[in-house]
């Protein structure tokens, strides 16, 4: 006897909960030079901002390697439970959830050998989380964006969903629009 597969569930709001961990957002090593700002919000599909949502980022290192340093969360010895970051390793890895006003932040070094880092958005309503990218502007100039195969697909205002905007030398706004007018642009992966 064959039985259907158990339907997807909205993600609930434990996972609020069980997801974001101390210094999430601190992705850079603590007082690196090289740290880059990347903040914006999470809007709903009337641009409303969305309170309880979690952004988790992931990116190449500065020199282009991609497996991270293992062992950078420190972990509570009695509960297991993650209570933050050593702040010396770059992992490439973030999870920064939103404040009251749909606002995150991460900071992290400007990722090498790609124009964009990876992001995934989790939010209540969503079956599934979301996948994105969020490119840099000045690294699109370089070798890294040239030709960059998913910008070149889209038509410039889909495009212009997915490029950070750049509002000081060290400071990038990606506001992430989960649907309505100026949605960003979302993959899929199959």
């Amino acid at each position: 006897m064959s039985h259907a597969p158990t339907p997807s569930q909205t993600v609930g709001p434990f996972y609020g909960y069980a997801l974001p961990f101390p210094g999430g957002g601190e992705v850079a090593p603590a007082g690196h030079p090289d740290t880059i700002t990347v903040h914006g919000y999470v809007l709903d599909g009337q641009g409303v901002p969305v309170p309880d949502a979690i952004v988790e980022t992931w990116q190449p290192a500065p020199d282009g390697s991609r497996t991270g340093l293992p062992g950078s969360l420190r972990h509570d010895p009695s509960s297991g439970k993650v209570i933050g970051r050593n702040g010396v390793d770059f992992t490439g890895f973030g999870r920064a959830p939103t404040d009251a006003d749909g606002r995150w932040v991460v900071r992290t070094l400007p990722p090498g050998g790609a124009p964009y880092i990876c992001a995934a958005v989790f939010a209540r309503g969503l079956v599934h989380h979301l996948f994105t990218r969020v490119y840099l502007p000045d690294l699109l100039d370089g070798a890294a964006g040239a030709g960059d195969p998913l910008l070149e697909s889209l038509d410039a205002e889909r495009r212009a969903t997915l490029v950070a905007t750049r509002t000081d030398p060290r400071t990038y706004r990606f506001d992430i629009r989960l649907q309505g007018d100026g949605e960003t642009v979302f993959l899929e992966f199959s």
